[in-house]
Parts: structure tokens; C-alpha cells; sequence
């Protein structure tokens, strides 16, 4: 049995600073990139929150000024009665979706919407005395910026969304966005037939003059 030297002391001793040193920094290094990731993430999702309260105040204007537009409609439209009431009917689902946050719900109402919307601008066309009504050309104005308003806002929403998801499931980001209980967020997707339908934008934009 070889007994411990004095020389080996002073080794041990080096070796063991050494070990105690390194996984100090160690440490030092993981948290720092605990605490970077955990802020960045932070940053992310309070993004996502702002781009989506950017969308709600536009959906809440909006949701205020469609009675406007039906009740307008209505002393002109007399016999549309089931175009009026497919706006309506589409306004509370909107409503409904965005008072809840339920993102993929709100993405099928705001197709219904629009192409409710799409169905009332055309048969208006079809009734002369109303598209020369200045408070149906003022309210048809407004809801023409507001979309275009959402539509610019849904995408920097969905950006958002993007970049908060992809750093929430990235290795080894995801381990920080398990133990800090980070979540991804759903895109605001509208549906194929709002496509498919109708040009929404373009009928949106060709107000009468």
C-alpha cells in the first residue's frame, strides 16, 4: 500500500481547484444561458400578447360599426333579408371567438364574415339609391380600411407566433420553455373558400362613386 507523499498533496490539490473551477464556470455558463433564453422567450410571448391586442381593437371597432352598416342596408335592401342576417349572425360569431380567444374559431368566423360581407357589398351593387347614400359609402369606407387593417395585423400576429413557436420547440431552448411553462401559440388562419369565393380585397376596394 503506497502511502500519500507530500509532493502528492499539493497535486490533489491542483487538480481539485481545477475540477471545482471548471464546473463553476460550468455553472456560470448555464445559468447565463438560462436566464438569456427564459428573457428571450419572455420577450416572445409578450409579442405574441401585444400582436394580438393589436388585432382585438381592430375586431372591436369593427364589430361596432357592422349594425351601422346592416341597419343602412336594411331600409334600402328589403327583400335581402337572409344577407342582413348572414352578416349579423357571422358578427356574433367573431364576437364570440374573440371574447374567448379561441384563435381557430375566430379564423372560421372571420371567413364567414367576410364572405358574408363579400355577398352584401355585390347585391348592393344591384340597388343604386343605397351606393349613393353617404352614410353607407362612409361605413363601407371604414370597414374597407379595417379589414385591410386586420389583414396587415395577421400577419405581423402570425410572424409572432412563428418565432415564438419555433424558439419554444428548438433543442435546447425547449427544455428552458418546459421548465418555465412556455407555450405555442396558434396561427390566425382564414380558410380556403374565403379564396376561393371571392377576390375579398378587391371587392372591398370597388366602393361606388
Amino acid at each position: 500500500m503506497r502511502i500519500a507523499s507530500g509532493r502528492d498533496v499539493p497535486h490533489l490539490e491542483t487538480v481539485t481547484m481545477i475540477i471545482v473551477i471548471v464546473l463553476g464556470t460550468l455553472s456560470i455558463l448555464v445559468g447565463v444561458y438560462f436566464i438569456s433564453t427564459y428573457n428571450r422567450l419572455v420577450a416572445l410571448k409578450h409579442n405574441v400578447s401585444k400582436a394580438w391586442a393589436n388585432i382585438d381593437v381592430l375586431l372591436k371597432q369593427r364589430n361596432d360599426e357592422l349594425p351601422k352598416l346592416v341597419e343602412t342596408c336594411r331600409q334600402y335592401m328589403r327583400f335581402e333579408r337572409d344577407t342582413l342576417e348572414k352578416v349579423i349572425r357571422a358578427r356574433s360569431m367573431v364576437a364570440d371567438a374573440r371574447e374567448r380567444v379561441n384563435i381557430p374559431a375566430l379564423g372560421a368566423a372571420e371567413t364567414v364574415l367576410r364572405g358574408a360581407l363579400v355577398r352584401l357589398f355585390a347585391v348592393a351593387e344591384a340597388y343604386p339609391e343605397l351606393r349613393t347614400n353617404e352614410n353607407f359609402r362612409q361605413l363601407q369606407s371604414r370597414i374597407t380600411d379595417l379589414e385591410n387593417a386586420i389583414a396587415d395585423r395577421r400577419e405581423f400576429y402570425n410572424e409572432s407566433v412563428n418565432l415564438n413557436n419555433v424558439r419554444v420547440e428548438q433543442i435546447p431552448d425547449n427544455i428552458v420553455a418546459g421548465i418555465g411553462s412556455f407555450r405555442l401559440f396558434p396561427l390566425l388562419r382564414f380558410t380556403e373558400r374565403e379564396t376561393r369565393d371571392a377576390n375579398v380585397k378587391a371587392l372591398f376596394g370597388s366602393q361606388s362613386t
